[in-house]
């Protein structure tokens, strides 16, 4: 974003300020009383406008009401916009209510042509000092996620002319020092612009993001963060035995492209590292078995995984885990041509095991199979997927909720509880085993489809055949070790079609915030 987000202790009444966001709580104004200490302030330099203005509007601090008043020079601020934060809520749902209530105020920055914003949230409320810093972390991250627009190919823009953003605090015995608080507003706007990149490459055409493209931008990113990036072409690809991506990429006239990035730290405390995988299906046309014309006008969002993973890996030489984090996608078209693989074909993948496709519609479950036996060969200690994979998810847990899949349970409570701190909406699906039939093929070791029931189930399945370190399917005799897994079907909420507080319509950069608090939150266990 253009602006600088600071951190200063201040009076909010007194600081000079185009506009001041004033977050409160619901009963902030209750029976033409002003229960908020700062309001009662505010009234009494406005010479009791707040209170006239909060009574005529029926203003009581619920959960997105807003109050504008003009100050005339009675106070620092020139406008002052009061945020309504609704009831107080538990920790996370806390933390997000702050990202909405900063995206609204950086809206109304927008609307006013405002160059400098101050914002001022509720004093006191909380007394440890951690909980304060992820409160600045929180409202920074919400007003540059809140100030995101793509307009690149409009030709009437709104410009955003704020400059700077400062967060006011007052001071206190538990206030943690500046210094912790600055460098947590620095951590929410280095997490904020991941995901706008995120949100850039999903918004992108198709015909800009291409797999080259896709593999340009991880190496662009890898020189700018600090992370080396290997790409491999069509040769390497299929002298590494990835049969079922060449043959989802084949109808397409791009060529595909294999991607690992790696980060390492210069001392590692565990040699275990990370891995993140993520489905980087460029322009999914559902090959032969095509899609209806209105099925491919978002398909330019297929590989919103491989957006979310590169992105994830801008923020890893930031958080400075102490064990490598590696990510990987194999980026290609799936396009309808004469050269397309075909309904009933059988392909046998890296891993050895055989697959008819029953579908070529279902490519993304395909390409992954490829790209996780390849993850799992260092034997990592965990391995995390992210993939627009089903609309089957959406039927199950609609638009918005990510579906969370996982053979560990442990690891499954790590990713929820970061993806509730994070602010993004995650739900665990089951893997029931006696699905398994379903996806077995009387002409091969697996198919690529299950049927009409339990589609996301069916597909996640699958998946978990291909990340076993020996290459077996699972539940061969001898088993080998099992790697904590869990796969991420971000197909609802990796783009979205209208605004929902701090994440605009089109892409979202879904799953980025999860894995950097999933990364932050293991870097602290060791």
């Amino acid at each position: 974003m253009t602006f600088d987000t600071s951190v200063v202790f201040g009076n909010p009444v007194a600081h000079p300020c185009d506009l001041l966001a004033l977050l409160v709580r619901e009963g902030a104004v209750a029976k033409g009383k002003l229960a908020d200490a700062r309001l009662s302030d505010l009234d009494a330099a406005l010479g009791g406008l707040v209170r006239k203005v909060a009574g005529e509007e029926d203003f009581t601090g619920k959960d997105g009401q807003q109050l504008a008043l003009h100050t005339h020079g009675k106070a620092g601020p020139a406008r002052i916009l009061v945020i309504g934060l609704g009831k107080s809520r538990d920790a996370d749902k806390s933390m997000d209510g702050l990202r909405i209530a900063a995206s609204r105020a950086v809206k109304a920055a927008r609307a006013a042509g405002a160059k400098t914003l101050a914002l001022a949230w509720p004093a006191g409320e909380s007394a440890a000092g951690d909980f304060r810093a992820r409160e600045v972390q929180a409202l920074a991250e919400g007003a540059s996620l809140g100030a995101y627009r793509f307009d690149k190919y409009l030709r009437e823009k709104k410009p955003l002319k704020l400059s700077k953003l400062q967060l006011l605090v007052a001071k206190g015995p538990a206030l943690p020092a500046l210094t912790v608080l600055s460098a947590a507003a620095a951590q929410g706007q280095a997490v904020a612009d991941a995901v706008c990149l995120a949100r850039d490459l999903v918004n992108e055409p198709a015909g800009k993001v291409t797999p080259r493209a896709l593999a340009a931008e991880a190496k662009r990113a890898g020189a700018v963060y600090g992370f080396s990036v290997e790409v491999l072409g069509r040769a390497q690809i299929k002298k590494l035995g990835m049969s079922l991506f060449l043959g989802v990429s084949q109808g397409s006239a791009e060529e595909p492209q294999l991607v690992k990035m790696s980060w390492s730290p210069a001392k590692s405390v565990s040699a275990e590292a990370v891995a993140l995988v993520g489905k980087a299906v460029t322009f999914d046309s559902g090959g032969l078995s095509i899609k209806s014309a209105s099925g491919m006008e978002d398909m330019k969002t297929d590989m919103a995984g491989a957006a979310a993973v590169i992105s994830a890996m801008a923020l890893v030489a930031r958080l400075k885990p102490p064990f490598p984090v590696h990510a990987y996608f194999g980026a290609c078209e799936n396009m309808p041509s004469g050269a397309a693989y075909k309904p009933g074909d059988v392909i046998v993948g890296k891993s050895g095991i055989s697959v008819e496709i029953l579908n070529t519609d279902a490519e993304g479950r395909l390409v992954l199979a490829d790209v996780l036996a390849w993850a799992v060969e260092g034997k990592p200690a965990a391995v995390v997927d992210l993939a627009t994979l089903t609309g089957a998810i959406m039927v199950a847990l609609g638009p918005w909720t990510t579906g969370l899949f996982s053979n560990d349970d442990a690891l499954a409570e790590e990713l929820l509880s970061s993806a509730r701190a994070a602010g993004e909406s995650a739900w665990r699906m089951p893997l029931p085993p006696e699905m398994e039939e379903l996806i077995k093929s009387p002409i091969a070791d697996l198919k690529n489809t299950g049927g009409r029931y339990g589609g996301s189930i069916n597909a996640a399945l699958f998946l978990q055949h291909f990340i076993q370190p020996s290459g077996k399917s699972a539940g061969e005799s001898p088993a080998p070790a099992k790697i904590p897994w869990a796969h991420l079907d971000i197909a609802g909420p990796s783009s979205i079609d209208r605004e929902r507080g701090y994440t605009p319509r089109g892409g979202t950069g879904a799953g980025v915030r999860l894995l950097a608090e999933w990364l932050r939150r293991r870097a602290s266990a060791h």
